[in-house]
């Protein structure tokens, strides 16, 4: 079994920044992917970024302004969100791809708003 602890969330100014953390713990070996999905109200959970041996994938919606980073000796993975907008706001839930499984974090609240 493999456990997520997130971290990093909160209310922010639109223009604002937060960093996210997401820290794994348990049975590792080999972690193939680490990223962050959001789920807005309303909406369907959709992927922000992610970050793999190969690089890194981002939203369209985000590309710029959010950057993934990973450190290995920690198995933990970051997402720095600057230049945030009220169309941010949503759950964010880090999410790490160990073998063929799938592990979901439970979610940090990030609410954009003046």
């Amino acid at each position: 079994q493999v456990q997520l602890v997130e971290s990093g969330g909160g209310l922010v100014q639109p223009g604002g920044s937060l960093r996210l953390s997401c820290a794994a713990s348990g049975s590792i070996f080999i972690i193939d992917a680490m990223g962050w999905y959001r789920q807005a109200p309303g909406k369907q959970r959709e992927l922000v970024a992610s970050i793999t041996t190969g690089g890194t994938n981002y939203a369209a919606s985000v590309l710029g302004r959010f950057t993934i980073s990973r450190d290995n000796a920690k198995n933990t993975v970051y997402l720095q969100m600057n230049s945030l907008k009220p169309e941010d706001t949503a759950i964010y839930y880090c999410h790490v791809l160990v073998r063929i499984v799938n592990y979901w974090g439970q979610g940090t609240q990030v609410t954009v708003s003046s």
